[in-house]
């Protein structure tokens, strides 16, 4: 993916999400971005999962952040995470870009970002 500077992304989905931010930036939408800057660890719990790292901190234009959550689907494990951040950091802004969320915005954008992935699996 050499038009993210080669950039590890865990799925063509976080990729392409990668790229609609760039392009945000480049309308000046956004500020910026960074891939999975962050970790949060819930300390109060002893068991399960402990740790969360959101895949996009998005900076505003107006200087805050939110993170952004990339999730063609939904797992008990990935459920639990967002509910223990809403618990543990309420002050972290999460959004959550699940499938149908995605396939709108890849409607709309993919024809418009050059290098865009379609898998046959998530196609859009």
């Amino acid at each position: 993916r050499a038009d993210l500077a080669n950039r590890y992304f865990r799925s063509s989905w976080e990729a392409n999400w990668a790229r609609y931010l760039n392009w945000l930036a480049s309308l000046h939408e956004i500020w910026g971005w960074e891939y999975e800057p962050q970790t949060f660890e819930f300390v109060e719990i002893k068991k399960g999962t402990r740790f969360y790292t959101p895949d996009f901190k998005v900076y505003e234009k107006n200087g805050t952040y939110v993170f952004h959550e990339v999730k063609g689907y939904m797992d008990d494990k990935s459920r639990v995470k967002l509910e223990r951040m809403a618990k543990y950091y309420p002050q972290e802004k999460i959004i959550l870009i699940d499938a149908p969320q995605y396939k709108a915005v890849a409607r709309k954008v993919r024809r418009l970002i050059a290098g865009w992935e379609i898998s046959a699996k998530h196609s859009t």
